[in-house]
């Protein structure tokens, strides 16, 4: 029997025609950091909220520490920190009324660690909610998905509106939750922040799952940004390498990424009239992109 803290088999949701999640099949074992990543639009909420217990799918299933999502959505949410993605308030209610709040609803006391986030978050509970800026309604809903200490936190987008100081305090944060042996499930649309948070990816395009794969692992695929100098446009080929992907040509410079073997790569540069040449170190952008369109051509 699986150990998964999330499991999803054959996930599907359709509004009439249209199939928001098609088939999603992923599992994330306990005391990991994951991140859910996809574009806009690509199902990433519907699929929180599915396993939130908070919207039916059409068909398939989704279990939460071993137990059905929409049957014991309850029991779930109970032992599950969320954040939305687009969080709201009472606004008549201070910050540190609308926590107090939260927490009797949980029928926990959550004083000692809504003052520790507080101050880590450098977030004022004394005023009003109406008063508070985007970034301080952001982090007041970090603080109510966090104050229980949940085995599992969902996070929809959870860096919006927060400065650079703010952000890295919550990555510290979500390392120290998975430390004491807690799991995270981190959505995002970028890259950048996954690839610096995460120990693994779940790729989620147009309502399908693409990828599911270990951060290392990914860059280690190799994929890396050239950029190439002709010593003239006369001198630029033709026809290129089946493991350049070209990104842009123009007069003497070729821009592409490069999979494959770095040997092979010098091999090929050696056998060209070129002036200059940069080779960049893997960059997870660049391997998602090609993927992607990879996938489109299939």
């Amino acid at each position: 029997m699986s150990n998964a803290i999330i499991a999803c088999r054959g996930l599907n949701k359709r509004y009439g025609d249209n199939d928001v999640l098609d088939s999603v099949d992923f599992e994330i074992a306990p005391n990991r950091l994951v991140g859910f990543l996809g574009p806009n639009g690509a199902g990433k909420t519907t699929t929180i909220r599915i396993l939130l217990g908070l919207l039916k799918p059409t068909s398939g299933s989704s279990t939460i520490f071993g137990k059905a999502c929409l049957q014991e959505g309850h029991s779930i949410r109970q032992q599950i920190g969320y954040l939305p993605g687009d969080v709201h308030f009472y606004p008549n209610l201070t910050g540190r009324r609308t926590l107090e709040f939260l927490a009797n609803a949980r029928r926990q006391d959550c004083h000692a660690e809504i003052a520790r986030l507080a101050h880590l978050l450098d977030l004022e509970l004394n005023k009003k909610v109406r008063k508070y800026s985007t970034g301080m309604r952001q982090k007041l809903g970090l603080i109510q998905a966090l104050m229980h200490k949940p085995q599992l936190l969902i996070l929809d987008e959870p860096t919006s509106a927060l400065d650079p100081l703010v952000r890295k305090t919550l990555f510290d944060e979500l390392h120290n939750v998975v430390r004491e042996g807690r799991s995270v499930l981190f959505s995002s649309h970028s890259l950048g922040e996954v690839e610096e948070l995460c120990d693994e990816v779940i790729i989620l395009r147009s309502g399908q799952i693409v990828e599911q794969q270990n951060i290392d692992a990914l860059k280690n695929r190799a994929l890396r940004r050239v950029r190439v100098i002709y010593s003239s446009a006369d001198n630029v080929p033709d026809e290129f390498p089946v493991q350049l992907n070209l990104l842009k040509r123009q007069g003497e410079t070729v821009v592409g990424t490069w999979t494959g073997a770095t040997q092979e790569l010098i091999v090929w540069l050696g056998t060209q009239e070129i002036q200059d040449v940069m080779i960049e170190k893997p960059d997870l952008n660049d391997l998602f992109l090609t993927y992607y369109q990879e996938r489109e051509l299939a």
